[in-house]
């Protein structure tokens, strides 16, 4: 049996910094897998893990991300590396709006529409459209092997 760990998250890094849970900028989906393959050996290798077991995604309810296709190129590219075989758990948050014109804020239930105090259609979005790695579970071969010595 090995080890694992949970490595936790440090919000609101930028992007090129590639530093784990960071905010990532809605984009194409490979890019965005890219993004979190390197995330998770950069911050696995730091953990001198020997495995990443799970990942755990925080994804805006607005955000154009599609789970399904993160995952098939998840499989794709992570092969033969020590993320291979994880798993990738995906967590969407509600999207938070706020009227620009009479100030209530709402949460979106279902598509975008007009304020539903005023109705008016200057709507700011104040959270919804996130995207971050929020943690990952890791394995360490090597504590396992001095905790059995």
């Amino acid at each position: 049996m090995q080890r694992e760990d949970t490595i936790p998250a440090v919000f609101n890094e930028e992007i090129k910094s590639h530093h784990f849970g960071i905010i990532i900028i809605p984009m194409h989906e490979l890019a965005v897998t890219e993004s979190i393959l390197n995330i998770s050996l950069e911050h696995a290798k730091k953990a001198q893990a020997s495995r990443v077991t799970d990942i755990n995604l925080t994804i805006g309810r607005l955000s154009s991300i599609v789970d399904d296709s993160v995952q098939f190129y998840w499989d794709l590219i992570s092969e033969k590396t020590i993320c291979e075989g994880a798993k990738l758990h995906f967590t969407r948050l509600a999207a938070r709006l706020s009227c620009q014109d009479c100030g209530k804020e709402y949460i979106l239930e279902s598509e975008l529409t007009p304020c539903p105090e005023c109705g008016s259609n200057r709507i700011k979005v104040l959270s919804g459209d996130e995207f971050w790695v929020d943690s990952i579970q890791v394995e360490k071969e090597e504590e396992l092997q001095k905790e059995q010595s």
